[in-house]
C-alpha cells in the first residue's frame, strides 16, 4: 500500500527537497505541494493525502491554523490526514500549539533523509512521532501555560487504575516496550491498554492523549 504525502512549506527548495527524498522511496508518493496554509487545506481536501508535512511559519495562513482546520474538520469531511509538523528549531514557540491543534508529531527540517522517511511511515501507520526530550519540553510548556480544565479531568474518570498508570508513563515519554518492562507485563498488553485509553478519551494518538493528561493535571511537568 502506497503512503501518499502532501508537502506544505513556503520555501520552494525545501518542498522540492522533501518531495525528492520521499518520492525516491518505495511505497511513498508525494501527491502535491503547497506554499502556504490555505493551499495546504485546499490541496489536502482535493488530493486526500495520508500525511501532510506542515511547516509552522507560512504566509496567508500559518501551519498551526491549517493543522487545526484539517485535524478538526467542521464540515463533515470524511478524510482526516495525519499531520507531521515541520520546524527549523526544536524550541519553536509554536510547535506545542500545533500538537494541541491535532498534529501527530513534529520533525526538524534538518532531519536526515532516513529520519524523514521513518517519520512519514510512523505517522501514516497511525502512531505519533514523539521526539522524547524536545516533545516532553513542549508538553511541559503546554501544561504550565494553561489552567487545569475540570472537563478534561472528567474525561479521565472512565480510565481504570492501570490505564491511568500507563497514561502517566506515556506522558513521561516511555515507549510501549519501556512501559511493559517497567510494569512487568507483555508489550501486547500495553498496546491493548493504550488502544482502550485512546477510545475512552476520544483521541487519535499519543500526542493528543498526553496533552489531555497534562491539561487535566494527571501528569505534572515535574513528574
Amino acid at each position: 500500500m502506497t503512503v501518499t504525502v502532501l508537502v506544505a512549506d513556503d520555501q520552494a527548495m525545501v518542498r522540492a527537497g522533501f518531495s525528492a527524498i520521499l518520492d525516491a522511496q518505495n511505497g511513498i508518493q508525494v501527491v502535491g505541494q503547497a506554499a502556504d496554509g490555505l493551499e495546504a487545506i485546499r490541496f489536502a481536501r482535493e488530493l486526500r493525502p495520508d500525511v501532510v508535512l506542515m511547516d509552522v511559519r507560512m504566509p496567508n495562513m500559518n501551519g498551526i491554523d491549517a493543522t487545526r482546520e484539517l485535524a478538526n474538520p467542521t464540515r463533515g469531511e470524511p478524510h482526516v490526514p495525519r499531520i507531521l509538523v515541520l520546524t527549523t528549531f526544536d524550541a519553536d514557540d509554536y510547535v506545542y500549539d500545533a500538537l494541541a491543534a491535532g498534529a501527530s508529531g513534529f520533525l526538524l527540517k534538518d532531519a536526515l533523509p532516513d529520519e524523514l522517511v521513518h517519520a512519514v511511515l510512523v505517522v501514516a501507520a497511525g502512531d505519533a512521532l514523539l521526539a522524547p526530550s524536545v516533545t516532553r519540553r513542549l508538553l511541559e510548556r503546554f501544561a504550565t501555560q494553561r489552567p487545569v480544565a475540570p472537563r478534561k479531568a472528567q474525561e479521565l474518570a472512565d480510565l481504570t487504575e492501570r490505564e491511568r498508570e500507563i497514561l502517566v508513563l506515556i506522558g513521561t515519554g516511555l515507549s510501549n516496550g519501556e512501559i511493559a518492562a517497567q510494569l512487568f507485563i507483555a508489550e501486547q498488553t500495553v498496546k491493548t491498554h493504550v488502544s482502550r485509553i485512546f477510545t475512552k478519551l476520544g483521541v487519535r494518538d499519543r500526542v493528543q492523549a498526553v496533552i489531555l493528561a497534562y491539561d487535566a493535571g494527571l501528569v505534572e511537568p515535574a513528574s
